[in-house]
């Protein structure tokens, strides 16, 4: 243990910077290292620092660099290359620091159920806080969030493309485990630890199950991985890059065998793993001889160029503001925009849909891309006003100004019957997870919207929910159904949503009265 702690202290972990301190919404000054207090939720008690280059397009690329045990974001600022790429590439960078301990202090949290589970709390949920700060402090572009990170830095980045694979593009984790290697807090230090120990061996559809379970139902793309080991590494086991060359391919339905393998610097063997479009989904580095100290000079360059993100950062020119969007085929619950192009010197990549509440204030939310100039709008709610703008997007990340503002009004939609069940899927002395909390249509009319309500018993607080809109007033719960999950087909349709809660240490009581409407 002491040689653990010693070894990753000293690769991992360089000398703090003094950094500036700044309050939420004051953005940072550019090219310094800033840390940011009031970042939103932050269940991990993590810190935040951001890195913003002096030059960067409207809308920059964000990369989440991760730390390993016992460092630091300034420290990992200092001794990687990623900000010295961002001066050229134009990206910001995200340096989150940890501060859980499971036999020794600052690793991220990839052991527990709640850091497994979206929306379960601890270190995941305060780094998607970090991302959503950068996205409206600095109009950061959501559709190209990446994660990197060494030793329990590389961990948390399998970790979060697992859980996460909705918020992130692509992951370059260097001498990671793959995704749900830790059995739990006992078993991450090594010497105790089955995931690290040597002898960690599961089927590849073992790991891709994992993977798969730690969000069940999504069908969107899954982020591509780059994987990192030293062959030399005996604190991270280097067998455990095969393990993680398993899971990843599993999860693009991809053979463990390469489609083509080269040695691009000398010591650094890659396997590349490619679909059948030839797109690389997964590719791995063999560093031989190295040990558990990675990333070396010129690697944070490759994982950058993975990401697609060493394109010229010249272009800052937006695209033209793109036509007023048209509506049509307004129902209870969708609608179709349509719109004028938008013109670019480099070419439109893209177009961001906002939508806003209501005929006058709110805020305009991004709630979908479209590559071409229409879209459908799905799972809003009967009867109800909304706002829409619309937005391009070009390759080097620049973003249009918004377009004017069109009203729809949906179509008035039947509201049936329905019920809530609930299910405890873990509790602890001091707190619980209900997931699923299934929603079923008793009724024989499809529902557009749905609306739970719960109590909950006297000393328990919510600390996180998932799948809906949820308020509190004392002990009384309210749960919305949000655009995707609002609408049940007649005849026992079903959906679900999940949350978090804490109470009184050895308080055993659980939610009631659950109501559904």
């Amino acid at each position: 243990m002491t040689r653990w702690i010693r070894v990753l202290a000293s690769a991992c972990a360089a000398a703090l910077l003094a950094v500036m301190t700044v309050a939420l919404g004051s953005p940072a000054v550019a090219a310094s290292l800033v840390e940011v207090t009031g970042f939103g939720n932050n269940p991990g008690n993590m810190r935040m620092h951001v890195y913003v280059p002096d030059s960067h397009p409207t809308s920059p690329a964000i990369v989440v660099a991760m730390h390993g045990c016992g460092g630091s974001g300034p420290g990992f600022h200092q001794g990687s290359e990623f900000a010295s790429l961002a001066d050229r590439y134009g990206f910001v960078v995200i340096y989150p620091t940890a501060t859980q301990s499971a036999g020794f202090g600052n690793c991220f949290d990839t052991w527990s159920d709640a850091a497994k589970q979206r929306g379960g709390g601890s270190d995941p949920d305060s780094i998607l806080s970090m991302i959503d700060y950068v996205e409206r402090t600095y109009r950061g572009d959501p559709n190209r969030v990446y994660a990197t990170g060494s030793s329990s830095g590389g961990m948390m980045t399998q970790h979060m493309l697992a859980v996460h694979p909705d918020v992130f593009k692509a992951g370059a984790s260097f001498m990671g485990v793959p995704f749900n290697c830790f059995a739990g807090a006992s078993d991450y230090p090594p010497g105790n630890s089955r995931c690290t120990g040597g002898s960690m061996d599961r089927s590849p559809q073992q790991w891709g199950d994992a993977v798969r379970q730690a969000y069940p139902g999504y069908s969107g793309p899954r982020p591509r991985m780059q994987l990192w080991h030293g062959t030399s590494d005996t604190l991270v086991p280097y067998s455990l890059l095969r393990e993680s060359i398993e899971q990843w391919t599993d999860v693009f339905g991809l053979s463990q065998t390469p489609t083509s393998t080269d040695t691009p610097q000398a010591n650094w063997n890659r396997s590349r793993y490619a679909n059948s479009s030839g797109t690389v989904q997964v590719e791995a580095y063999s560093v031989q001889g190295a040990g558990h100290a990675l990333p070396q000079g010129g690697m944070a360059l490759y994982a950058i160029q993975f990401f697609g993100l060493t394109t010229s950062s010249t272009d800052t020119t937006p695209p033209t503001t793109p036509g007023t969007p048209v509506a049509s085929n307004v129902t209870a619950a969708s609608a179709t925009l349509t719109w004028t192009a938008s013109t670019d010197d480099t070419g439109v990549t893209g177009y961001q849909i906002l939508r806003a509440p209501g005929a006058s204030g709110g805020t305009f939310t991004q709630v979908g891309t479209s590559a071409t100039t229409s879209f459908t709008d799905t799972g809003l709610t009967a009867n109800t006003t909304y706002r829409y703008q619309v937005r391009a997007r070009d390759a080097a990340g620049n973003v249009s100004p918004v377009s004017d503002t069109v009203q729809i009004t949906t179509q008035a939609g039947t509201t049936g019957a329905c019920s809530a069940t609930p299910t405890v899927q873990s509790q602890w002395g001091n707190g619980y997870v209900i997931q699923p909390l299934t929603i079923t249509n008793t009724s024989n009319s499809t529902i557009t919207s749905w609306t739970v309500t719960f109590t909950l018993p006297a000393g328990h607080t919510l600390t996180g929910s998932w799948n809906a809109t949820v308020t509190s007033s004392g002990q009384t719960v309210t749960v919305r159904s949000v655009s995707h999950n609002g609408t049940l087909a007649p005849g026992a349709g079903t959906t679900s949503f999940g949350f978090q809660a804490s109470r009184p240490n050895g308080n055993t009581a659980l939610p009631s009265g659950y109501a559904c409407a």
